[in-house]
């Protein structure tokens, strides 16, 4: 059993999410957040088996997210 960091983002048409500290791309998608994160939790197990353990092997080691907003003139 491993945690991840997951992000989750809601958009016009579903949700996005995406874990962290994962080497290459993992995404799942739904019509709720429960729907992504179970997609993303599925897509992950998916990758670890198909790619190896060595994809979780990602230095440093994430230990905290955070989102953050920031108005930058353009």
């Amino acid at each position: 059993m491993r945690q991840f960091k997951i992000i989750v983002e809601k958009h016009p048409d579903g949700y996005v999410a995406y874990p962290l500290g994962l080497k290459g791309v993992v995404v799942g998608q739904g019509d709720t957040y429960e729907a992504a994160l179970a997609d993303v939790k599925s897509a992950i197990s998916f990758h670890i088996e198909t790619f190896g353990p060595e994809v979780m092997e990602v230095e440093p080691r994430i230990l905290e997210a955070f989102i953050a907003e920031a108005r930058i003139e353009i």
